[in-house]
């Protein structure tokens, strides 16, 4: 490959990185054909884009950014397929769903965080995405008033009672 290729590659993949904000980078190698094309299918479904990559070549894309990714290199051997997403644990379920550890999670950028390792996979697939988080505050801001209001409409019904009964009470 030509060093202008190797350059327009980089800076391609730095610039997905840029746009996702979370990725995954998992090995693929005991995957056959009919799986890889299965995973991507169910990644494209879910809105991951699953790329296959040189190591080289990433490790020069996460040097080029601002972003200290020096954790990650670690993970870097062998062969290495990036799931890029905009939801943190999207592709950590889709994992998940594979029982045999194939493909396997290498490590991950989710959050801002580092998870390195295939046993990360639980914490990963248990991260709330932005919208769970806001709709969680909203449930919890929402509980005081439902509960007051719940309480005048009780006090009310049994106020309403003790009238009826006491109208109804033959003098």
């Amino acid at each position: 490959m030509r060093k202008e290729d190797k350059g327009i590659i980089i800076g391609q993949l730095a610039d997905t990185v840029k746009q996702y904000g979370h990725f995954y980078l998992v090995d693929t190698t005991a995957m056959d054909a009919a799986a890889t094309s299965a995973l991507r299918r169910k990644c494209y479904k879910a809105g991951v884009k699953l790329l296959v990559v040189k190591n080289s070549l990433l490790h020069k894309a996460l040097m080029s950014l601002d972003v200290d990714y020096s954790p990650l290199f670690v993970a870097l051997k062998g062969t290495t397929s990036v799931m890029f997403c905009e939801t943190a644990n999207v592709p950590a379920k889709l994992l998940k769903e594979y029982k045999d550890g194939v493909p396997a999670l290498k490590a991950a950028y989710a959050e801002e965080g580092f998870y390195v390792g295939a046993d990360q996979l639980d914490a990963l697939a248990n991260i709330k995405s932005k919208n769970e988080v806001i709709a969680d505050i909203i449930a919890l801001l929402q509980s005081p008033a439902k509960n007051v209001i719940s309480a005048l409409q009780s006090g009310g019904n049994t106020l309403h009672g003790v009238l009826k009964t006491l109208g109804e009470r033959a003098e």
